[in-house]
């Protein structure tokens, strides 16, 4: 169902972008340029953007007065210097009667993998509840005496973030129990108009890909949440009394630097928003035996491998043939140390590595997941040319991670990587047309 209170109708009402009258559009781009140039060049003394938390807060949580609310968050929720948990028990007319965690825990505090321990919230006295555990999804029972579940996460738009599965499965939960859910929207960091990367085929789904999509799928948690309930991309969502509180000045095409917002690392392997911008490509290489660069202070920018500076450089001449748009490469030397939180034991640690550093140098021109087959292409080939055969080290991981067998068997028969980009095209198209009923920007 998709009827929400008065509070989100303005959600509901949207139009599409992509279905937006263009005429309009530039009427309206026209007459904004005219009033700049007759305002005062004073810098804003809030962020362009603001969240769908900060949008609920400024009304003081009043679509949620009188309930029982589970919340389902980590440290990215916050609610301008506020964490959102905090906030919502500060506020006079709702109650938090649980925490739900996902992967690295409400405060943020939990590593890399690590499994998240349930118990009490110490500032709020909450019961906490993990969903990165073995269970993955709020039991009957934890959800008994709730109204409602409110989620709050920032996402990166890629497929494999733990955090899309927790949202859909938690969904799920909620519609079982007769719970309404609402999501508290956040930027997609990457934009909303890239898409990219093999749509998930259904023998291949996982805690790390729930759902068709792209690799990298151009939506926002709350776009994302509409689509599977639209899709019935789980069984029982359908039935789901779903609100999105939208962002506002958040458009399609617009990118994490100009939200206006300070970076908060969503994971502790992505530490700043150059990382999360090639994260949906450069993340297959955790299916093969090389670092992607965990346990340095440059994860996934930097790919390493217990080879001779030669072979190094051999990889980075090839890729420079290939003109990559909006990144440079260079050879790269590194060693892997455990850091307690983001890599407690990381691959090759203490060893002295070989291989390529990525810099980012025009953010709107990068294609990050075409960067990223590229460049598994290019250590690939490297690696069978020194005799190397067990590169493909994690080859159950590597096809979770790419949705689909095609990657690998197209690797193994030496396809060139445009081939490869080229063969998801036409189901990336098809993806685009089936997400316009969710778009909300």
């Amino acid at each position: 169902m998709d009827t929400p209170p008065d509070c989100f109708a303005a959600v509901r009402t949207r139009i599409p972008h992509e279905s937006r009258c263009r005429p309009w559009l530039a009427v309206l781009v026209l007459c904004g340029i005219w009033l700049s140039g007759c305002a005062p060049e004073t810098p804003p003394s809030q962020p362009p953007v603001r969240t769908g938390a900060e949008v609920l807060a400024r009304t003081g949580f009043e679509a949620l007065s009188g309930q029982r609310v589970g919340v389902i968050a980590n440290h990215t929720a916050r609610v301008d210097t506020a964490h959102l948990v905090d906030r919502l028990a500060a506020a006079p007319d709702v109650r938090v009667g649980a925490i739900f965690a996902p992967e690295h825990g409400v405060r943020g505090t939990a590593g890399a993998g690590e499994p998240v321990q349930g118990g009490r919230d110490p500032r709020t006295g909450a019961p906490v509840y993990s969903l990165y555990d073995d269970t993955r999804r709020p039991t009957p029972d934890e959800l008994a005496g709730l109204d409602a579940l409110v989620f709050d996460v920032q996402s990166v738009g890629a497929r494999f973030y733990t955090y899309s599965t927790t949202m859909g499965l938690a969904m799920q939960a909620a519609a079982e129990a007769g719970l309404s859910f609402v999501v508290l929207d956040r930027p997609n960091p990457l934009g909303g108009t890239y898409t990219g990367g093999f749509v998930l085929e259904s023998a291949h789904t996982s805690f790390v890909g729930r759902y068709p999509l792209p690799m990298a799928h151009g939506l926002t948690v709350g776009e994302l949440a509409r689509y599977i309930q639209q899709r019935e991309l789980l069984p029982g969502v359908a039935a789901l009394d779903l609100s999105v509180v939208a962002m506002t000045g958040w458009i399609r095409d617009m990118q994490w630097p100009e939200t206006g917002r300070a970076w908060v690392p969503p994971s502790p392997n992505l530490p700043t928003w150059e990382t999360a911008l090639l994260y949906p490509g450069l993340c297959l290489f955790e299916g093969v035996r090389v670092s992607e660069g965990r346990g340095t202070e440059h994860p996934f920018l930097q790919i390493g491998a217990p080879w001779p500076p030669a072979a190094a450089q051999r990889v980075v001449d090839t890729l420079r043939t290939r003109a990559l748009p909006g990144v440079t490469v260079d050879t790269v030397a590194f060693t892997p140390r455990s850091m307690p939180q983001a890599a407690p034991s990381p691959r090759f640690e203490g060893e002295r590595l070989y291989g390529v550093e990525v810099a980012v140098t025009d953010r709107r021109a990068v294609a990050p997941v075409r960067v990223g087959i590229h460049m598994l292409h290019a250590f690939y080939h490297r690696a069978h040319a020194r005799g190397d055969t067990t590169f493909v080290s994690r080859p159950a991981h590597l096809t979770r991670l790419a949705g689909t067998d095609r990657l690998l068997e197209q690797l193994r028969a030496g396809a060139h990587p445009d081939s490869i980009v080229a063969g998801w095209r036409a189901e990336t198209a098809a993806f685009r047309e089936q997400r316009i009923p969710a778009l909300l920007y």
